[in-house]
């Protein structure tokens, strides 16, 4: 156990940790290469060359309902297992249980493959993405959590859509099987070997946070932290109070859960339609790859601005444009049409995505944050699961993909207004607790 005189050594803040929170910043960005293989050649080409009859629109959305469920899970046990071995650790694991996925898209002789494939990604994207987010927000100050996780989403988001273009490319140069093996392989040996060079465990830091309050060293406007909750609860009563004992935490877990259907939709039909429409697979790479440029360098900025104006108000926002964006891809065409459509989309995932997180971040105490993160992005990333079902169910209803970006954009806009009617303020400084 560290004495209270060695937790006050720990600092905090960007400036105070810039080397390790720049090995971080790397970490996601590889672990954004390795989702963002699958963004583009994998959905246009599932009928052609993985054999996913025209229509099957269940079918087609398997893969990212399996990994939905999976990355999910992944979340809810990464968030609790770094608090017991680590954030080093985990992140290992999670480049460890990458290693196969190029050689299954390599060999696979049918779309089960690609499930499978993306199971382990699931695996992947669970424990890395979980850990590298986690791993900033213990190095950093309390008034620095939207520009981290503004930061961390950027470089994430930033690394899906570069993937996404240098795959339409790679797949065109020396056909999509070999493309993707040469890209996947290069992406995760570099991962896992940065990973095992440099980046250290950052849970010391979480530690001795959690041994500041108790001792009432920590300076500043006191967080909002949930009064019924003990100081080390069990994984339930804190999966209780994220998903329903508290209003906050609740409607914020149930937005996080809804925004993941656009990128659901984005996954898979986005780019089945643009195809349908006579885009090229490098056409598709660049439209996609527009929503994962400005989400991810629009986050630059929001992240910071939430730590500015609070959190409530972006998400709302960010919650109803990304609706209006999804919407806007089905009343026009065209390349630049669908790029602004896009644009628009990204730009509401700018608002909302880092700034669910930090509004967890807020008003989790730190002997508890880790799991409450991984259980926020539990129910985030169940949204993928729960999305493509949903959205295959839409189409296959309706007989048409055009459904499923209207059924999106509607959830879009419920979520959006049960934020605004439920959840209250969580910044400090803007709305904190009293003395």
């Amino acid at each position: 156990m560290l004495a209270v005189h060695d937790a006050v050594d720990y600092r905090y803040g960007i400036r105070d940790n810039l080397a390790q929170f720049a090995h971080q910043l790397v970490q996601v960005f590889f672990v954004g290469l390795t989702i963002g293989m699958f963004r583009t050649v994998v959905p246009a080409l599932a009928e052609t060359e993985f054999g996913v009859a025209r229509g099957s629109f269940m079918m087609l959305m398997a893969f990212v309902t399996a990994f939905g469920f999976v990355k999910g899970t992944l979340n809810f046990v990464a968030g609790r297992l770094s608090e017991r071995i680590g954030r080093k650790k985990v992140l290992v694991l999670g480049w460890l249980a990458a290693v196969p996925i190029p050689f299954m898209i390599l060999y696979a002789p049918s779309w089960s493959w690609i499930v499978a494939a993306t199971v382990l990604l699931g695996v992947n994207q669970g424990l890395a993405w979980s850990m590298t987010q986690t791993s900033k927000l213990d190095l950093t100050s309390a008034d620095q959590r939207g520009l981290t996780i503004g930061l961390n989403e950027f470089s994430g988001y930033f690394g899906v859509a570069v993937a996404g273009i240098v795959t339409g490319y790679l797949a065109t140069a020396y056909g999509p099987r070999d493309g993707l093996m040469l890209f996947g392989l290069t992406v995760v040996a570099l991962a896992g070997l940065l990973t095992l060079l440099w980046v250290k465990d950052t849970l010391p830091w979480a530690q001795a946070e959690g041994k500041k309050h108790a001792a009432g060293l920590m300076n500043g406007p006191k967080p909002r932290y949930p009064a019924n909750i003990s100081d080390k609860p069990g994984t339930w009563e804190v999966f209780t109070l994220m998903s329903w004992r508290d209003a906050r935490l609740a409607s914020v877990s149930q937005a996080g859960l809804v925004e993941k259907f656009v990128d659901a939709l984005v996954w898979v039909f986005f780019p089945v339609y643009l195809y349908q429409q006579g885009l090229s697979l490098a056409g598709i790479g660049w439209v996609v790859g527009v929503y994962g440029f400005v989400w991810g360098i629009a986050q630059f900025l929001t992240g910071h601005l939430s730590d500015r104006i609070g959190r409530k108000k972006p998400i709302v926002a960010g919650m109803w444009l990304c609706g209006a964006g999804v919407a806007l891809v089905l009343l026009g065409e065209g390349e630049l049409w669908w790029s602004f459509a896009a644009a628009v989309m990204g730009f509401g995932m700018a608002l909302l995505y880092p700034t669910l997180s930090a509004a967890v971040s807020d008003i989790a105490h730190p002997n508890w944050r880790g799991s409450a993160i991984g259980i926020y992005r539990f129910w985030r990333d169940l949204g993928y699961g729960i999305g493509a079902l949903l959205l295959g169910a839409v189409a296959a209803l309706a007989g048409g993909i055009e459904a499923g970006f209207w059924f999106t954009a509607a959830a879009m806009f419920v979520s959006g207004a049960i934020v605004l009617l439920a959840c209250e303020e969580t910044h400090p400084r803007l709305n904190p607790a009293a003395d």
